[in-house]
Parts: C-alpha cells; structure tokens; sequence
C-alpha cells in the first residue's frame, strides 16, 4: 500500500525516532508498504518518520542512482553498483574522510535541492528487517544516502546544513509545502 509522505512542516519530521523491537506491530507490511511508497515517489531512500511513524527506522536504494547514470558516470563513485538495505534501530558510529558536495533533494520537501556537504564514509551498527545486527562501513553515494536518511531519525533535515541566508532565501517555499502549496506526481499528507 502506497502511504502518503509527510510534507516539510509536520512536527513528525523533527522527533528523534524512538528504537523499536522486532514484535513492532505490522512491521514486515511497514517495511513491504515503504518500499512501495519509496518506488512509486521514485526517491532513493525513505524514512518511516517521512510516513508519520517517528520511529528508527529507514530503507535505502542507491543501486537506483547508479542505474541511471551515463556510461562516463559510472566510475564518479567508489560505491558502485549501491545497496539496497532496511536499517533498523541504526545508530552512526563514525562519519569521516572528505566532506563533498552532492544537490540533495527530499520526498519531504519536494522541488528543492541543494548543494550539501557530507562526509564520504559512514560507519553504522544496525539490524536489518531481520533483526541481525551488522555493522558496515559506507562510501561514496550510498553514505551519503545514508546519512540523508539517518538524519531523519534524528528529526533533522537536508535544509539545516544550509547557511542562514540561504534558508531565508528559501522560506516562501518552505512555507508554501507546509501550506500544501506544491505540486508532486506522488501521495503526500500536510500539516
């Protein structure tokens, strides 16, 4: 079932997501129903905070990125060919190497990217949809996906890494999504 994305605004966005067991009710068809509403949004990774559950849990398909780059692309990052991964209950262990700058966007905040820096690897301890518990080291793309996602268990979003002026810049269209002032092609709840 395709869930609605909550849209910038809703207080569900900025909780810090509570840790969950794996007798969490309906988890599997939580999990079925996001990748679902991720594919049908087309996004790259997905947030249970981002369809109004402010728990820590998200789900990342970078393997989508390197599926849609040109031939001369492909070898633009180290992570080839991307994941495809639930994180339950994730918590960052380390973010390091070189920051870099990648235009992020966010199903969240629809028809806006910009211009962010993030570390190149992530080191995270997380259960899968399994409930076994790993902890793996990220690069490139995918950690960068990562770190988008994972801050959003964190009740942080992409728009606080940017510089003050620049999110004055941006506060009409921020306002006009919280509103339900914009137009997307997929499922999305205000307020």
């Amino acid at each position: 079932m395709i869930l609605p994305i909550v849209a910038y605004g809703s207080q569900v966005l900025r909780t810090k997501g509570q840790e969950i067991a794996p007798d969490y009710p309906g988890l599997q068809k939580l999990i079925e129903d996001m990748w679902e509403t991720m594919y049908e949004s087309s996004g790259v990774g997905l947030a249970a905070p981002q369809v109004n559950k402010p728990i820590r849990l998200f789900m990342v398909d970078s393997t989508q990125i390197f599926n849609n780059l040109g031939e001369d692309e492909k070898d633009k990052y180290p992570d080839g060919p991307g994941i495809k991964q639930v994180f339950i209950n994730a918590k960052m262990l380390k973010s390091n190497g070189e920051p870099w700058s990648y235009a992020e966007g966010c199903l969240s905040i629809p028809k806006i990217r910009e211009e962010i820096l993030r570390n190149e690897q992530v080191t995270i301890e997380f259960a899968d949809e399994e409930f076994q518990m790993h902890t793996r080291t990220f690069n490139g793309i995918s950690a960068r996906v990562i770190l988008h996602e994972y801050d959003h268990i964190e009740g942080k979003l992409f728009i606080d890494y940017l510089k003050p002026l620049k999110r004055k810049l941006l506060r009409s269209k921020l306002d006009d999504i919280s509103k339900g002032k914009v137009s997307v092609d997929y499922k999305m709840s205000f307020g």
